[in-house]
């Protein structure tokens, strides 16, 4: 009997062993489905035998104006609204091409209110997925936006849909379980992020550059517990590079220093379009949804309980139109049994509406991002510093195929565009050069745009430590009833949102139902969302504009129907989905051989004059910055290419919104101003339109050339609104030996 144990029991260890090695194996390496790699759930049209080719037809948004008319319907306003049809070179406005519409707008006051069960204060990320879960509830649900959607935070984000491996260190460090629970929440949102919008968002893997041999370990089991914590919503799991295939996958690395590398998986996305598609997404499900309307004040019953709020448009004022002259531009009441607070670094500005007396919750923090040229990152790889010279972790992403470097974290003022300031900007060029390879000049010329974002952290009001931060989001209420959610970040979104929509109901008494009446967002009557839309929460389902026909494939169907470019017909398809279809439609004929439509913006992008038109008929721009910055992203790509962008910009929104010369000039103000606060050098600020139609824009004196050939000081900086004393921070000055 004891030899026969001697014998079974190394067995029964190995086989034990070989099953939890191959179990671990399997868990690491099994076949994943990865997100965008699905066939499309509508497939694209075929050619018939004539070879004719029906391109899909989507369900439109209600005009901007019509959307204003429901707003005003609420409080007992009737609106109609009399269209003269002034057709350009493409056709009418309803159609999928077509100009703006000359419409004249008679009110008559004194009929029922209609009042919404909610209005949503605030159009960035949190504001429009409130808007999406609330309409998908069944709810009646307004959102209004000052500015434009995405138009502060939303915009500025580092374009990663992760959950966080340096909260997930500290959670282990700390023993801090409300940083464990923010991870599990955010890999969990990653996961819907990635199946709801696939042409917005995708993976990316990123790399973590290892100098000790001791690091290798450490950082192995942090990424291991990262894929474990993801589970079934993981993308790919993280794996080791040695020293050499490191340098093959990011060539640009430093190697005297370099021992190997970790690599783990996050997503990334276009976060403005993201945005846009929410609200647009929220609009098509029944929200009423405006941009440039500003609240003005909130409205209260006799008990002190809000009712509704007033609000303006501000675009009749930008053509001209005085308040005392237009209707249209005067205050407008909007009428609601709740109200949410959704302004994210301007909460507290609403939040003094309702209670001037009331403390702020607030603490504003900048986050500075650098736009530099492609080449100074692999096209499909990533790389996060983790110990940069002050602690904090930088970031270093190919994005829209340019490369983001970023953030800083500093104490900041709210400001509407906050401006970069250079010792920020310097910060990050020094973290930069301390891993990449020492022949790579990385210089302050090659910043093509930077930016300042403003993070809303926040603090408990009802917590006894009024100074700590909350970890992740806050909701609360003041006594009036208006409905405060604040902090988070763009990859909770959608749980923000949910939870927020939950308290409202409650708190407001609302009714959720199921939808009846589903719009047929895919344009097809094939396909439907799997969400079964029955007034409970749903949005993890729901399928934003543009997911139903994408594949990976559908920009081979733009090139051969419409003869665009190859790049342009993969940028389209990447930030509009299937409704790439109609931005191509939009595009002019360009009377050459090849390619057949399409007009670049800027030839060294592939933004189109399609897309200008989209922007205008489908997503409320209303500004050239709507444009320039959120619909497209060439603002944030490249300060200088925008600015020579300009005036093509603002001739076709000229003809599609029947602009005037005043108009036009004030939007050529009003852009310059603002591509300052996207690092447009000072030089640039004055610059005319004569000076870019004529090339001037673009010309540099020789102190600046040299600032392409050796790096010894910039010739000419941004506009600085610093947080720092110069020299503050470790930057690497003239004289250091990487700059001989």
């Amino acid at each position: 009997m004891a030899s026969r144990n001697r014998l079974f029991r190394p067995l029964l260890y190995a086989s034990v062993a070989a099953s939890a090695g191959g179990a671990a194996l399997y868990i690491s390496y099994r076949p994943r489905n990865l997100p965008g790699s699905d066939p499309a759930l509508v497939p694209p049209p075929k050619y018939g035998e004539d070879g004719h080719i029906d391109p899909p037809r989507f369900p439109l948004v209600k005009s901007r104006e019509e959307q204003i008319a429901d707003l005003k319907r609420s409080a007992g306003i009737r609106t109609t609204i009399v269209e003269k049809s002034n057709k350009g070179i493409l056709g009418s406005l309803r159609g999928s091409s077509g100009r703006e519409s000359q419409a004249t707008i008679e009110e008559e006051a004194g009929g029922d209110e209609e009042p919404y069960d909610l209005l949503v204060i605030g159009g960035g990320a949190t504001g429009s997925g409130i808007a999406l879960d609330a309409a998908t509830r069944g709810l009646k649900v307004a959102m209004v936006e000052r500015d434009d959607f995405a138009s502060g935070t939303s915009s500025k984000s580092t374009k990663l849909v992760h959950g966080g491996v340096r909260y997930l260190e500290k959670a282990v460090w700390e023993l801090d379980y409300n940083q464990y629970k923010l991870v599990r929440e955010a890999l969990r949102e990653r996961k819907y992020f990635l199946d709801t919008a696939p042409h917005l968002s995708m993976w990316l893997p990123i790399m973590i550059p290892i100098q000790k041999w001791w690091q290798a370990p450490y950082f192995w089991a942090g990424t291991k517990f990262y894929d474990l914590l993801a589970g079934s919503e993981g993308i790919e799991s993280s794996y080791f590079l040695t020293k050499t295939r490191a340098m093959d996958a990011f060539p640009m690395l430093r190697k005297d220093n370099l021992f190997g590398a970790l690599v783990y998986y996050d997503g990334a996305h276009n976060d403005s379009r993201m945005n846009v598609s929410l609200a647009m997404t929220a609009a098509l499900y029944g929200s009423t949804v405006v941009n440039h309307l500003e609240v003005t004040s909130l409205e209260k019953d006799a008990s002190g309980k809000l009712i509704g709020a007033k609000v303006r448009d501000l675009i009749p004022s930008r053509n001209g139109s005085s308040s005392s002259s237009s209707s249209s531009d005067r205050e407008f009441s909007i009428k609601a049994r709740g109200i949410i607070n959704a302004t994210g670094p301007f909460t507290d500005a609403i939040r003094k509406m309702d209670e001037p007396t009331t403390a702020e919750i607030v603490a504003p923090s900048s986050g500075v991002h650098v736009i530099l040229p492609g080449y100074y990152s692999p096209s499909k790889m990533g790389l996060i510093d983790p110990s940069t010279s002050d602690g904090r972790v930088i970031f270093f992403l190919p994005w829209q195929g340019n490369t983001i470097a970023g953030t800083t974290d500093a104490p900041t003022n709210i400001t509407q565009n906050p401006i970069a300031g250079e010792e920020e900007i310097n910060w990050i060029l020094s973290e930069i050069r301390g891993y990449l390879a020492p022949d790579i000049n990385v210089r302050r010329g090659d910043v093509l745009a930077a930016w300042s974002g403003i993070r809303p952290l926040v603090k408990d009001p009802h917590s006894k430590n009024t100074e700590s931060l909350v970890r992740n989001h806050l909701i609360t209420s003041s006594p009036s009833g208006l409905l405060t959610c604040a902090g988070g970040k763009w990859t909770t979104y959608r749980q923000m949102a949910e939870e927020t929509v939950d308290d409202a109901i409650t708190r407001f008494s609302l009714h959720p139902s199921p939808l009846t009446r589903i719009p047929r967002i895919s344009g097809t009557e094939m396909a439907e969302d799997e969400a079964s839309l029955d007034g409970t929460c749903q949005t993890h389902t729901v399928r934003l504009v543009g997911a139903h026909g994408f594949s990976k494939t559908l920009f081979i169907n733009l090139i051969q129907h419409f003869g665009i470019e190859t790049v342009v017909a993969r940028h389209l398809c990447e930030s509009y989905g299937d409704r790439a279809w109609t931005v191509a439609a939009l595009c002019s004929p360009t009377d050459a051989r090849f390619p057949v439509r399409g007009f670049k913006l800027s030839n060294l992008y592939p933004f189109v004059d399609g897309e200008v038109r989209y922007a205008i008929r489908h997503e409320y721009a209303q500004t050239a910055v709507d444009v320039l910055a959120r619909r497209t992203r060439l603002a944030f790509l490249n300060a200088q290419a925008a600015l020579e962008a300009l005036p093509r910009v603002i001739d076709l929104m000229a003809e599609e919104l029947s602009w005037g010369q005043q108009r036009k000039d004030a939007e050529w103000r009003e852009t310059v101003h603002f591509l300052a606060s996207m690092g447009l050098a000072k030089s640039k600020l004055g610059t005319t339109r004569r000076d870019v139609e004529t090339g001037r824009a673009g010309e540099y004196d020789e102190h600046e050339r040299k600032l392409y050939s050796r790096h010894d000081g910039p010739a000419d900086v941004i506009e600085s609104d610093s947080q720092f004393v110069s020299g503050e921070k470790p930057v690497l000055s003239a004289e250091s030996p990487v700059n001989k």
